[in-house]
């Protein structure tokens, strides 16, 4: 007999909300081959619990007033992030998420979120290692095999793109969501997934993000859209729409789901806006779309039109329409293909046929005659499109298409840009060429609108700067590129010819970038927030094409050699660092400080003995939350410093920088001990203790209270590569927090940009005046890697019961690795005990619930064909609470597969 243990299961003992609880005497169990599925109409993908926070007035009101279901993926349970209610880190965070998100998202009506059981390891700007630490194949196909399981007609998910401060995880999460998207309607696609699992490929009908390039959010129920970018397609629903369900606005019932969040900070959110007129709008940007698109896309079910909802025009549910063409970059005077695919559902469209239009001077060849179109049929026509040779280049235009029928009629459209036959750009961060990458391999293109590419230079420094030309044309090309700076830089020489471009082909020119004016102001200071643009103007067949860049100017400091090291005592006293300071007190997240006494700063930096030393001066008025010394983590969550070093200057992200932590105080401080930090989000993320051991702190908060002072010691040898004196990236942020609730209100900084601390390219530079670096390999980043798991959260196991989907996406098991109940869950006086029998080996968590909480929980392996009894001798309370409605659930894995049974307690 295997006993598990009685004791309470602490970190499970949360309210329930958001599974609905199977009726009284049903014998739920699910993730077998064959079983029943939840079939859903939308579906959100994001990485984390709270992704989804800003959609749920759109979900909710598309719930009570259409019928429409949607679910969530949530790659992620946030296990990475703060938490502003706890201590808990890690997979108990992630339980905590998971309950937050279920109890918000309930709101909206939605009853089912999907966990992946990936890792949310920290923030990063960076999708590429996002796709390292998650991996491509394996977290796609999970997503794929729900698409197929949940049959969506319509998927929502985020921005892909690299724009500032976007998180990585976010922007991967979009990507994998769109790829989902052509996966799987592919049956050549993860195959395994209808041989082994018993699905069948799905093509859901739309794609959109979440948000919209527009001239700021439209508010107030006419939801006027300004889009940047004419060829988006933007679709618009307000918030402001009264639910009779809740007795309230939608906009105000989502704001009281997003203060379910506590752990993120959110519980402090203020009540929605109660004039109509200023009650914002929702906006979603299509990625694709296999269905006629409406042309009200101010009508809150116009992204439903043809998918959930009727077609305005009659056509029939499912029916297809769409457009690919040969290349999205096309140019003036050569012709291209545009083809045009209809596919009907149960219903035939009879004679049909399609038309295109296009802009003035535009011209079009081929019959677009279908024939007679029958049910389940698929037909496509080709035409040829070719732009006038004057077309003004670097603009998008949209190839529109009408589909008329017997039965109705329907439109779509298609964007190309038109480029000149030579285009010169600058040469992309590593992320944003990643981006274009992956847009073009997918066939997304149009999602690369309005990134800008940038170059860091230091004040009153140089760097090279790449430029790529790249010929469009059919035809080899010769030419001459041009660089226009602004006042206060250059670049030189000033133009560059190139010849015999083959087709397709690109080449790299390198030329010498320089800010030339010292006195410009830095970082997110100067030029349009914090760029300074310069054009790239080309000249090839006969068409000039100019495109943006921008400098971006970073703060610089020389850092001298001290002739004796600074006494580390919390007192940046006079005489102890050589060299200017330097102004943390740049704005770059959050509230503007009231006046310099409630949020400012500075810092010194010299080195010496091998190590850097640091002393940063904070003025601040409110001191927020002192934490214990086992909850000094998360800095951003409180009064704090964070220094970021990226010792070579060359990192595409964190995982290969130092970035830690500085706690000016904690419980802790009033005993003796010293102040507390810890390295977040970078090479090696933990305590210093463990991560950094010779590393030394020092801190002096003033009494009373108008701020602080830190004094620290970074041992090269403790960074993950050596320094270079010259090419490296240093950067120090100050956070603010006047509350005692664990969130920050303010971030200050030297070096400033939204997002900058995911950004090395973006931190300034420090030049060490007589420094020499030894010779080092740079470490291999240590990156989080313990996720939670599905088995292991009763919520999660409930719902695949209930709804049928396997636990964290993975495969169902198969009759010959299945689990089962022989016996029970039988409650007997104090004593509950189930008898479960596997097919094969595996391990079984099981939990003791209440409806509202576990009660008792057990791990179990099983050996197959092997009975084993599992028992709990209960505490009085604990038997009440199990006798009316209780079950055991009972999360099973078996070689990768998973299946979940909920029976009743009797």
């Amino acid at each position: 007999m295997k006993r598990g243990s009685s004791l309470l299961f602490v970190l499970l003992c949360v309210t329930l909300v958001g599974v609905p609880w199977p009726s009284p005497g049903a014998e739920v169990s699910a993730g077998v081959n064959g079983g029943p599925r939840v079939d859903l109409d939308v579906l959100f993908v994001g990485a984390h619990p709270d992704d989804e926070a800003f959609n749920l007035s759109t979900f909710g009101r598309w719930d009570e007033y259409s019928g429409v279901k949607a679910g969530v993926v949530t790659i992620t349970r946030g296990e990475g992030g703060g938490n502003a209610v706890g201590p808990e880190e890690g997979p108990p965070l992630g339980l905590l998420r998971e309950a937050e998100e279920r109890r918000a998202v309930r709101r909206a009506g939605i009853n089912d979120i999907f966990y992946l059981d990936t890792v949310d390891f920290y923030y990063t700007v960076s999708a590429a290692l996002t796709e390292d630490v998650w991996g491509h194949e394996e977290t796609l196909e999970k997503i794929v095999r729900l698409v197929r399981a949940t049959r969506p007609e319509v998927i929502v998910t985020m921005d892909p793109a690299p724009t500032p401060g976007n998180h990585g995880h976010h922007q991967y999460a979009a990507r994998l969501a769109t790829e989902a998207f052509y996966a799987a309607a592919d049956p050549g696609v993860f195959p395994e997934q209808f041989t082994r699992e018993g699905l069948g490929a799905w093509r859901s009908a739309s794609i959109l993000r979440q948000g919209a390039n527009t001239d700021g959010t439209p508010t107030g129920p006419g939801c006027d859209v300004t889009a940047l970018e004419p060829t988006d397609n933007i679709f618009a629903v307000w918030d402001g729409r009264w639910s009779a369900r809740h007795d309230m606005r939608w906009s105000q019932v989502e704001v009281e789901a997003q203060r379910e969040y506590a752990s993120q900070g959110w519980s402090v959110f203020g009540d929605a806006p109660s004039e109509p007129a200023d009650i914002p709008c929702d906006l979603y940007t299509l990625i694709d779309s296999r269905v006629p698109l409406t042309e009200h896309t101010d009508r809150p079910t116009a992204m439903l039109e043809g998918a959930v909802a009727t077609h305005e025009a009659g056509l029939p549910p499912r029916t297809e329409l769409y457009l690919t063409s040969e290349d999205f970059y096309v140019v003036g005077g050569e012709t291209f293909e545009v083809s045009a695919h209809v596919r009907s559902g149960d219903d035939g469209l009879g004679s049909s046929s399609v038309s295109l239009s296009l802009p003035p001077g535009w011209q079009v060849e081929g019959s677009g005659d279908l024939g007679m179109v029958e049910p389940h049929e698929t037909t496509d026509v080709t035409f040829m499109v070719t732009p006038p040779a004057d077309a003004s280049p670097s603009v998008r235009t949209s190839v529109g298409a009408t589909l008329t029928t017997e039965v109705g009629g329907g439109a779509t459209n298609r964007a190309v840009e038109v480029v000149p036959p030579v285009r010169g750009m600058l040469e992309p961060l590593p992320q944003v060429a990643d981006f274009r990458r992956w847009a073009r391999r997918v066939g997304v293109e149009q999602l690369d609108s309005l990134l800008v590419d940038r170059l860091s230079i230091g004040r009153g420094a140089g760097a090279p700067a790449g430029v790529d030309l790249t010929n469009y044309s059919r035809e080899a090309q010769s030419g001459l590129v041009r660089f226009k700076t602004g006042a206060g830089f250059s670049m030189a020489p000033t133009e560059r010819r190139f010849t015999a471009l083959a087709p397709g082909a690109t080449e790299r020119v390198i030329v010498r970038a320089a800010n030339t004016d010292p006195g410009l102001p830095v970082s997110n200071m100067g030029g349009e927030e914090g760029d300074y643009p310069f054009d790239i103007v080309t000249q090839a067949g006969g068409i000039t094409d100019r495109k943006f860049a921008a400098f971006n100017l970073v703060p610089v400091t020389r850092v001298a050699e001290a002739t004796a090291a600074p006494t580390l005592d919390g007192v940046v006293s006079a005489g102890e660092y050589h060299g200017s300071s330097l102004n943390l007190s740049r704005l770059w997240e959050g509230e503007p400080p009231d006046s310099r006494a409630d949020a400012s700063g500075r810092a010194r930096v010299v080195w010496a003995d091998g190590a850097l030393y640091l002393g940063v001066e904070v003025a601040d008025d409110k001191l927020g939350t002192v934490l214990s010394q086992s909850d000094a983590k998360r800095h951003w969550r409180t009064d704090s410093v964070e220094i970021a070093i990226d010792p070579r200057g060359d990192s595409e992200n964190t995982s290969s920088t130092f970035k830690v932590g500085i706690f000016p105080t904690t419980r802790a401080s009033k005993e003796g001990e010293p102040p507390a930090a810890y390295r977040d989000a970078d090479a090696h993320q933990g305590p210093i203790e463990q991560t950094a051991p010779g590393m030394k702190i020092a801190s002096k908060v003033s009494s009373p209270y108008d701020g602080y002072a830190i004094e620290t010691r970074i041992p090269f040898s403790e960074l993950p590569a050596a320094m270079h004196p010259r090419r490296n990236g240093l950067d120090i942020f100050i956070y603010d927090s006047d509350t005692q609730d664990k969130v920050g209100q303010t971030r200050l900084g030297w070096s400033t940009w939204e997002g900058v601390q995911g950004d090395p390219y973006r931190w300034g530079h420090a030049y060490l005046e007589g420094y020499r670096a030894p010779d080092r390999s740079r470490d291999k980043p240590i990156i989080p890697g313990v996720a939670t798991r599905s088995v292991r959260s009763p919520r999660s196991i409930l719902q695949s019961a209930r709804n049928g989907v396997p636990l964290a996406a993975a495969p169902a098991v198969t009759p010959g690795t299945s689990l089962r109940v022989t016996s029970g869950p039988n409650l007997e006086g104090n004593a509950l005990s189930v008898t479960l029998k596997a097919s094969d080996r595996g391990k079984a968590h099981l939990f003791a619930w209440d409806g509202r909480r576990s009660r008792a929980d057990a791990v179990v392996a099983l050996d197959p064909k092997t009975p084993i009894e599992v028992s709990w001798t209960l505490a009085e309370r604990d038997r009440a609470a199990l006798e009316e409605g209780g079950r055991v659930l009972v999360g099973w894995r078996s070689f990768g597969r998973t299946q979940s049974l909920a029976p009743r307690i009797r």
